[in-house]
């Protein structure tokens, strides 16, 4: 079966939600408690601390190198023990990366020895929203990242990541290549729907307040 790295860790509340809805120890109650102290919902997943998390992400560009680990030793199992497009090490290493996992000299290195292998059973999604927990990333991060990717002989698409068709068509189309590994750009907008708090670094690590809660609810 395919994998999934959450690589921008910071977003785990997405994966601890999957994870209870797909019926994992994980109740509702630590849900409620995300980022207490002795709560299973930590502000980034950890290995061994929580059921169904098996990659410790949120150290930026860490889980962008788990995955391209994870894709080669998929690539080496497939090579050693599949025949006839059966058997083991078929499947696809799948992650969602941001601006911060880009930024990192750890995922610069990784995109190109994954490049440089042809990986074409990794497929990164990247989460351009251009804010940090600072501000905007023109702070410190100006590159073209589409060319750096270029570069290392990767296979770029770009798409609005509110398309969902959009995104779709650009998943089968990275499944279908096999030879590069892939990243899709989608260009998001972090907060989408708070109308105060919407595309600034106020929503990167901070909850929305009562208030703002309120109103983005309206």
């Amino acid at each position: 079966r395919d994998r999934f790295v959450l690589s921008n860790g910071h977003a785990s509340m997405l994966q601890y939600a999957l994870l209870h809805l797909f019926g994992y120890d994980l109740p509702l109650d630590q849900l409620v408690n995300f980022r207490q102290l002795g709560s299973r919902t930590a502000g980034h997943p950890e290995y061994g601390h929580t059921a169904g998390i098996e990659v410790t992400t949120g150290p930026l560009g860490q889980g962008f190198a788990h995955g391209v680990g994870m894709a080669l030793a998929a690539r080496m199992t497939r090579a050693r023990f599949a025949r006839d497009g059966e058997g083991p090490g078929q499947h696809v290493v799948y992650g969602i990366v941001s601006d911060g996992d880009l930024m990192e000299g750890l995922s610069a290195e990784a995109a190109s020895i994954a490049g440089h292998l042809g990986l074409g059973n990794l497929v990164y999604l990247y989460d351009d929203n251009r804010i940090t927990i600072d501000g905007t990333t023109a702070i410190s991060f100006g590159e073209d990242v589409a060319q750096r990717f270029e570069a290392q002989r990767w296979h770029v698409q770009r798409c609005d990541g509110q398309d969902i068709t959009g995104l779709r068509r650009a998943i089968e189309a990275a499944r279908a290549e096999t030879l590069r590994p892939s990243i899709i750009l989608m260009r998001t907008i972090i907060g989408l729907g708070s109308p105060n708090k919407a595309n600034s670094s106020k929503v990167h690590g901070a909850p929305l307040g009562p208030d703002e809660t309120k109103a983005t609810k309206q």
